[in-house]
């Protein structure tokens, strides 16, 4: 499995990037909004040195190629707005799991969209060689239901009652993509 260390990927209004140490605070900031993990299967953040930690799990990561997850910086003003992974990635069965979140000042503007499209034609290139990949989403969670449809992503299933959040109890929508079906957008 590679080494996604030096990875970038770009976009008309994005860089692709692995997370540094100078995003803890751009990232707490997004991750600790409850608006933007409403939906997520964790709380949000409290402490800045959980931003701290998840960049240090993240480079193990992508320097292990584990996982890979990217911020999403915004080329006009280099603002970190979200980011977006492959995880959970199996190369024997060529399938990993897409995950993503954004900045709620980000939202409504098709950066995720931008961003998921790049980094699916990475994770479907030679480079990669995936066959499937998968989301797992609450499915109250409309806006993000849409864009994965538009990005061709079917919904396979559903899991009653998957996760338990603080006292919440939701379920997850399963959606997923084969590279037989994934036409890059232009």
């Amino acid at each position: 499995m590679p080494s996604f260390s030096d990875l970038t990927l770009t976009t008309p209004r994005l860089l692709l990037r692995p997370l540094r140490d100078t995003d803890a605070r751009a990232l707490f900031a997004i991750f600790s909004d409850p608006a933007v993990m409403r939906y997520w299967s964790t709380p949000p953040w409290s402490a800045l040195e959980q931003a701290q930690a998840s960049i240090e799990q993240d480079r193990q990561a992508i320097a292990a190629g584990e996982a890979l997850r990217l911020g999403l910086e915004r080329r006009e003003d280099r603002a970190l707005i979200g980011t977006c992974s492959l995880f959970s990635i199996s190369m024997q069965c060529r399938r990993a799991e897409l995950g993503y979140g954004m900045a709620r000042r980000a939202w409504g503007q098709a950066y995720m969209q931008e961003a998921l499209q790049a980094l699916l034609d990475f994770g479907f290139s030679e480079a990669l060689g995936l066959k499937r990949i998968e989301a797992d989403i609450d499915p109250r969670n409309q806006g993000s239901a849409r864009t994965l449809e538009r990005l061709g992503f079917v919904q396979e299933g559903l899991l009653r009652e998957r996760w338990i959040v603080g006292d919440e109890v939701s379920d997850s929508a399963l959606y997923g993509l084969l590279r037989r079906d994934w036409r890059p957008q232009t």
